[in-house]
């Protein structure tokens, strides 16, 4: 059986590890490079450093910096960020990361998923969607021609162990998720099940789903949205955005995802990661100990 995976996440801002809800009110978290040390430490099964302001400002990433998390760790790194072109990625992959994640550039120029897939592999390419809850179509976009049913409701069923409250509402008959992109500034247009099918197609062989909605809230995964892009897809599918509890990420396992990204409950020493595992171990979740 295939172990899931516990990845912590760095997002990056200035050169400091930085958390906030909903993607807004960003308060410290630490230096990159001690946080990262912690993690694997820890016994964390991946790391995922995210660059949340490059984007937004048109620049690189600080490649000195990923070089020393990449020198610090022994566990597999997935970096992202304003990545804008496959050199940019090249670039990422020769300073030590073992995946690049593309996101407002994927959306943009969805060629370069191919390219990055075709120069370093599909194991290699990551796509991060950060998708929001909306109830109104975009001016240019009808429901449709985005991708959504406007008559689809999903629940997701909760394991009957859960001793914390869990984000399980349906998704309302006049609601769909929208795309966001430069760090949840910019709505896209598209929705997210369909902007997934079409990143793997174009060769990503992972994705990293963010709930803008539940970033940062620490009232569970949205796991309607979770179970939609997860059955949608063949690839593996990344849960982030609002774990408060050892109890979400099993509530994400549940929904489909094959690992759970969690920021806030580990920076600020809420959970461990071995206390994380053993709890999942314990309610029969299969972890690398």
């Amino acid at each position: 059986m295939l172990t899931r995976r516990i990845i912590p996440c760095l997002d990056v801002d200035r050169g400091r590890v930085v958390k906030g809800t909903n993607f807004v009110g960003l308060r410290d978290a630490g230096d990159p490079v001690e946080v990262a040390r912690r993690y694997d430490e820890q016994g964390a099964d991946e790391l995922v450093f995210l660059d949340i302001s490059a984007s937004h400002e048109g620049r690189a990433i600080t490649l000195e910096m990923v070089r020393k998390v990449a020198d610090t760790i022994f566990m597999p790194f997935t970096v992202g960020g304003g990545i804008r072109t496959l050199d940019d990625a090249t670039r990422l992959i020769q300073a030590g990361a073992e995946k690049v994640s593309l996101n407002s550039a994927a959306v943009k120029t969805p060629d370069l998923i191919a390219a990055v897939s075709r120069r370093f592999g599909t194991c290699a390419t990551v796509v991060n969607i950060d998708p929001k809850r909306v109830r109104t179509a975009p001016a240019n976009r009808d429901r449709e021609g985005a991708g959504v049913s406007p008559t689809r409701s999903l629940t997701v069923a909760v394991r009957p162990e859960a001793d914390t409250p869990s984000l399980t509402v349906a998704v309302r008959p006049d609601e769909w998720f929208e795309v966001h992109v430069n760090g949840g500034r910019v709505p896209t247009g598209l929705e997210a099940v369909a902007w997934a099918k079409q990143v793997v197609e174009l060769g990503a062989g992972e994705i990293v789903l963010t709930s803008m909605d539940a970033d940062g809230t620490k009232n569970g995964y949205d796991l309607p949205m979770l179970g939609a892009v997860a059955r949608a897809v063949t690839v593996p599918v990344v849960a982030s955005g609002g774990a408060g509890h050892p109890q979400h990420l099993a509530d994400a396992f549940a929904a489909g995802a094959d690992a759970a990204l969690a920021a806030s409950i580990f920076h600020y020493n809420e959970f461990s990661i071995p206390d994380t595992k053993a709890y999942l171990a314990a309610r029969g979740v299969p972890v690398r100990r």
